[in-house]
C-alpha cells in the first residue's frame, strides 16, 4: 500500500522536515555555535555531545514519512560534502534550506520553474569558477588558522594538526584515532596509500573500524591472476608454518579469495587480499612502485614472469598494513629505503621529460606515494563523552587542512558567498533574487548564533568589499585572511554544489509517494 501527496500539501510537509533538521544542525555553525545533545545507543551511556554538523544530521529521524524524506535528502547534502571535503556539512544544510525557501518565495505559478532550476545549476558552476579565482595558496600561518578554526577555535588542537602536516609535507597522509589514555598526541611514520580495500569483509579483524590490521607483515606483489592456491604454495607454506602474516596484492579468483577467507576464520590465518590499484599501464607502474617500497619482487605477466617460480625470498615486508573498505595504508620499514630513493630520482627525471599535464600529475602522485609520510593523531579525553566530542572536531580539522592544502583558502565567516550574493542584488531575474538571498545565509547564521543581527555588522556598502568582514572571536572588523578567519575553498565549493543539487530536487518535486 502507498500514500500519495500532491502540490501544496506535499511541499508543506517537505518544508517542515527541512526546517526541523536545519534548526538542529545550523545551531552549531560558527565560533559561537552551540553543542547538540543526542540520545545515541552507539555510545557510552547512550549520550553524544557534539558540534559536528554531520553527526547531528545523521541522528535526525522523523516520524512523519514525508518530513523524513526531506531529512534524508538534507543528510545527503551534508554527507556528500563530508565525503568530498571532510568539513562544511553544516554550511551545506544552511545553504540547502536557504535555497529552498528563497525558491519557494520567488518561483511563483507564472514563472517557468524548470528554466529557473536550470539557471540555478548554471549559476552555481559560474560561482565555483569565481571561488577558484579568488582562492589563495596556504602558507604556514594560514595552515594553523584553518586547523584552529575547524577545531572550533581550539589553538592547542590547531597547533597539533599544523605541526603534523608541516612535518609530513603536502604529500603526507594524516589519520585520527582514539587514544587509550587521556592525552592527545601525534605519531608520524613513513607509509604509502593504495587505492584498494579488502576483497572480502571476512578478512576484517578490527570490527570497530571495519579494517584488517596486520603488523610485521610480508607482502606478495603480482598482477597475474591467482586461480589456484597451489600456484603460490612455495610462499604459503613458510608463512603458515612460521605463523607469519601475509598481504596479497594480486587479482585472485573468487575460489581463492573464499579459500583464504575460510582459513582466516577457521584456522586463524593472518592474511588479507587486495586487488591491484588502477588499470592498464598505470596499474603496472603503481604495482612496481609498491614492490620497490616494500622490497618485493614484482611478478608481472607483462614481463613474462612465471608465478609458479615465486619463493618466500621474493616477498616484501612492511611494519604494518591497515586495510580498509576502499583503501590500504602500508607503513614501511627501512629495509627498502635505498631502492625508494633511486626510484624517486628516476621519477623526477621522467617528470621533467613528460610534456602532458596528465602525465606530469600522475608521476607527481607516484612520487608523493613513495615519499609521503603518515601521521596519526591519537585523541584522548577524561571521559568517553569528552573524547568523542574532541575526536569529531579533530577529524573535521584534519580534513579541512587537507582541503585547504589542495585548493587554497578563502576569507571565512561565510563572507566569500556573501560577497558573491551582493553581485546578484541588483539583478531582475528570478534566479538573481534567489541567489542574492540564499548565499548570505551562512554569514547570517554565524552571526545569529552569536546573537548579533546581520544588518548591524554588514551594511549594504560593506557587502561590496571582498575579503572584508567581522571576526567574531576577536570582535573586530578587518581583512579576514589577515585576521586568520579563513575557509578552505574546497569546503565552500562542495557545500554549495551539494546544496544546489538537493535544493533543485526538492523544488522540482510536485508529488510524493510513501509506503503506507
Amino acid at each position: 500500500m502507498k500514500e500519495l501527496y500532491f502540490d501544496t500539501d506535499a511541499r508543506t510537509r517537505l518544508i517542515s522536515g527541512i526546517e526541523k533538521i536545519s534548526k538542529a544542525v545550523k545551531s552549531t555553525l560558527g565560533p559561537r555555535g552551540n553543542t547538540v545533545l543526542i540520545e545515541s545507543p552507539n555510545h557510552t551511556h547512550g549520550i553524544t555531545v557534539t558540534k559536528d554538523g554531520v553527526t547531528v544530521a545523521k541522528a535526525v529521524e522523523l516520524t512523519d514519512k514525508v518530513e523524513n524524506l526531506a531529512v534524508k535528502m538534507m543528510k545527503e547534502a551534508s554527507e556528500r560534502t563530508a565525503t568530498i571535503a571532510g568539513d562544511g556539512t553544516t554550511t551545506a544544510i544552511v545553504l540547502t534550506e536557504a535555497l529552498v525557501m528563497a525558491g519557494l518565495q520567488h518561483i511563483t505559478p507564472e514563472v517557468n520553474r524548470t528554466e529557473v532550476l536550470r539557471e540555478m545549476v548554471a549559476e552555481t558552476n559560474l560561482i565555483v569558477e569565481k571561488l577558484k579565482s579568488m582562492s589563495t595558496e596556504v602558507d604556514e600561518r594560514k595552515l594553523l588558522d584553518v586547523a584552529t578554526i575547524s577545531a572550533n577555535n581550539d589553538p592547542e588542537i590547531g597547533q597539533l594538526i599544523a605541526d603534523v602536516y608541516q612535518s609530513l609535507g603536502k604529500d603526507g597522509i594524516v589519520t585520527v584515532e582514539k587514544s587509550q589514555t587521556s592525552d592527545t598526541k601525534i605519531e608520524t611514520t613513513d607509509g604509502i596509500k593504495v587505492e584498494r580495500g579488502y576483497s572480502s569483509h571476512l578478512f576484517i579483524n578490527n570490527h570497530k573500524k571495519d579494517e584488517c590490521v596486520l603488523e610485521d607483515v610480508y607482502i606478495l606483489v603480482c598482477d597475474t591472476e591467482i586461480n589456484n592456491i597451489l600456484s603460490i604454495e612455495n610462499v604459503l607454506k613458510p608463512i603458515i608454518n612460521g605463523g607469519k602474516k601475509l598481504l596479497v596484492i594480486a587479482p585472485c579468483s573468487n575460489n581463492v579469495i573464499n579459500t583464504f577467507a575460510a582459513n582466516v576464520l577457521k584456522n586463524n590465518l593472518k592474511l588479507c587480499v587486495i586487488q591491484p590499484p588502477s588499470f592498464g599501464y598505470k596499474q603496472h607502474e603503481l604495482m612496481s612502485d609498491i614492490a620497490v617500497a616494500v622490497g618485493a619482487k614484482y611478478y608481472s605477466e607483462k614481463t613474462g614472469d612465471d608465478l609458479s617460480l615465486i619463493s618466500a625470498s621474493d616477498l616484501g615486508h612492511a611494519a604494518k598494513v591497515i586495510v580498509g573498505r576502499t583503501d590500504t595504508i602500508i607503513i614501511k620499514d627501512d629495509e627498502a629505503k635505498e631502492g625508494v630513493e633511486q626510484r624517486v630520482a628516476q621519477l623526477w627525471e621522467a617528470h621533467a621529460i613528460a610534456d602532458k599535464k596528465a602525465d606530469k600529475d600522475f608521476i607527481k602522485s607516484r612520487i608523493a606515494s613513495l615519499t609521503g609520510g603518515i601521521g596519526v593523531i591519537y585523541v584522548g579525553g577524561n571521559t568517553d563523552l569528552e573524547q568523542k566530542e574532541l575526536y569529531d572536531r579533530v577529524d573535521d580539522a584534519v580534513c579541512a587542512v587537507r582541503s585547504a592544502m589542495i585548493d587554497g583558502v578563502l576569507p571565512g565567516a561565510g563572507t566569500s558567498l556573501m560577497w558573491i550574493a551582493s553581485q546578484y542584488a541588483s539583478g531582475q531575474r528570478v534566479i538573481d533574487k534567489i541567489m542574492a538571498t540564499a548565499l548570505r545565509a551562512p554569514a547570517a547564521q554565524i552571526l545569529a548564533n552569536a546573537g548579533i543581527p546581520f544588518e548591524s555588522i554588514y551594511t549594504p556598502d560593506a557587502l561590496h568589499a571582498f575579503g572584508w568582514g567581522y571576526d567574531l572571536k576577536g570582535e573586530q572588523h578587518g581583512e579576514l585572511i589577515e585576521l586568520g578567519v579563513i575557509d578552505p575553498m574546497k569546503v565552500t565549493k562542495s557545500a554549495l554544489q551539494n546544496a544546489v543539487s538537493v535544493a533543485v530536487t526538492i523544488l522540482s518535486t510536485n508529488a510524493i509517494i510513501t509506503n503506507a
